[in-house]
């Protein structure tokens, strides 16, 4: 049963659902695409509610997720303040909520911005609340690797949102997020494993261990700093960004020897928190070389 409360405390347990911190990382992506589409800008009024649309069914499998995970959550100490396992939202609220914002955003996209766009964003939405959360994560190790795939979707979704179809170079974009995931996750896997067992779910940390785990986050790191070089061999991009994305390739293969060679959890969540900020300034180095050039 849950508990009444204020009306806006009510609301920030709703937002909570959301995962605001990731869905704002998914809409900065999505933005980014839209933007990278264009020779210019793009049409304020497609940016405007496609990043809304976006958003919102983002939040809305994001609500699901915490729905699928709830009796998870509530085994982990990093997950167990979140409103359903706290008691402060129930299912019924929750699966009401998700449909409401989704349903809202999936509209948005289908007749504001474009029906491809909004199709792709209903996969994606299908790939992480589905697939990923309830097939793929209490299942493999390998899940992050494999659910990767909805995660890196976002800069695509802003793509066909603003042209209407997905080109090479969107796909090139999907790819370095789905190189980046890995290494990102696993930082945090690792500091936070003993949760994950607890929770019982099959973590590559507690399937295969730190060392190997740490190996993997090596290998995927440098994978994904030659995935950043392909913009720009693809002439999408000019010297400025190849400099900034090679600058912040070695520090976050810096990151990832310096894990392998002498773990500590204290390393492994700064490299996980630069992992956000990599992601972040990979980007914003695409986009400024886009409008420099």
């Amino acid at each position: 049963m849950s508990v009444a409360l204020p009306a806006d405390s009510r609301f920030r347990q709703y937002l909570a659902l959301t995962k605001p911190r990731v869905v704002s990382l998914i809409v900065f992506c999505a933005v980014i695409g839209m933007f990278l589409a264009v020779p210019g800008l793009p049409p304020a009024h497609v940016v405007f509610f496609a990043t809304i649309g976006i958003a919102l069914v983002a939040g809305a499998a994001a609500a699901i997720n915490c729905l699928v995970e709830q009796k998870i959550d509530a085994r982990m100490l990093r997950t167990s303040w979140r409103p359903l396992p706290a008691g402060e939202l129930t299912p019924r609220q929750t699966l009401v909520f998700s449909a409401i914002v989704g349903g809202t955003g999936l509209a948005l996209l289908y007749e504001l911005v474009n029906p491809l766009t909004m199709w792709l964003t209903l996969g994606t939405f299908v790939g992480y609340a589905v697939i990923y959360t309830v097939l793929l994560k209490p299942a493999t190790p390998q899940n992050i690797v494999i659910g990767g795939a909805s995660g890196s979707m976002p800069p695509v979704l802003g793509w066909a949102a603003v042209t209407g179809n997905v080109s090479a170079e969107a796909l090139i974009l999907f790819l370095i997020i789905f190189a980046w995931t890995p290494p990102h996750f696993w930082s945090l896997a690792l500091y936070r494993a003993q949760d994950y067992a607890r929770a019982g779910l099959p973590m590559l940390p507690v399937t295969h261990g730190p060392r190997y785990t740490r190996l993997m986050i090596v290998l995927y790191t440098f994978v994904l700093v030659a995935v950043t070089c392909l913009p720009f061999a693809i002439r999408m991009s000019g010297y400025l960004y190849l400099v900034a994305a090679l600058v912040l390739g070695v520090t976050y293969l810096g990151y990832a020897l310096r894990l392998y060679a002498r773990y500590s959890d204290q390393l492994a969540r700064r490299a996980f928190r630069y992992s956000i900020v990599y992601l972040a300034a990979l980007f914003t180095a695409l986009l400024v070389d886009h409008y420099a050039g």
